[in-house]
């Protein structure tokens, strides 16, 4: 089995799990900026991550716009994002981001931070105009996604952890005894 991680990360939690899950598997490892279709043609396992911004999975497209060349690959998708790992919120963002073909692959969430310091100038006022906005609400109302980015603040967070991609490498491993 020849296999890559793909990944596109903005501010590190996705790397770091890109480069957790290609050691764990003997994958090599790429960001997905330099990576070209024709560059995956002789893998037959390739895991995309991204991380979740407003909802969305950085790096997708790629997924999306590809997948016709990709669809006899073993195809794994991950994602990242400062929400806990609970079943609703990972529903949403599978039922948001993973539709038609994308939807049969096997999906996985892990945690990964929080930075507002560190984020850019556009980042950091979405997310203060949205924390304004959540404000507003009764917090017994909240999403999932809303408590965390209240609870999140301005605080510097690394929620990370290795043992998240577990399933996901049990997942690739069982590909592979069938």
């Amino acid at each position: 089995m020849k296999g890559i991680v793909v990944y596109k990360s903005k501010y590190g939690a996705t790397k770091r799990y890109a480069q957790w899950i290609a050691e764990e598997t003997g994958f090599d490892c790429i960001d997905l900026k330099h990576t070209r279709i024709d560059d995956l043609e002789e893998y037959d396992t390739i895991v995309f991550g991204g991380g979740l911004y407003a909802q969305g999975i950085a790096g997708l497209s790629f997924l999306k716009k590809h997948i016709d060349a990709l669809k006899d690959k073993q195809l794994f998708v991950f994602c990242d994002g400062a929400s806990p790992i609970e079943e609703g919120a990972i529903s949403f963002i599978f039922d948001q981001n993973m539709k038609d073909y994308l939807k049969m692959l096997p999906f996985f969430y892990f945690r990964g931070g929080w930075d507002m310091d560190n984020m850019s100038f556009v980042d950091r006022n979405l997310c203060k105009m949205l924390q304004k906005s959540v404000a507003k609400k009764d917090p017994k109302d909240y999403e999932v996604w809303e408590k965390a980015l209240m609870e999140a603040g301005t605080d510097k967070h690394d929620w990370t952890d290795k043992s998240y991609i577990k399933p996901l490498i049990e997942a690739i491993n069982t590909s592979y005894v069938s």
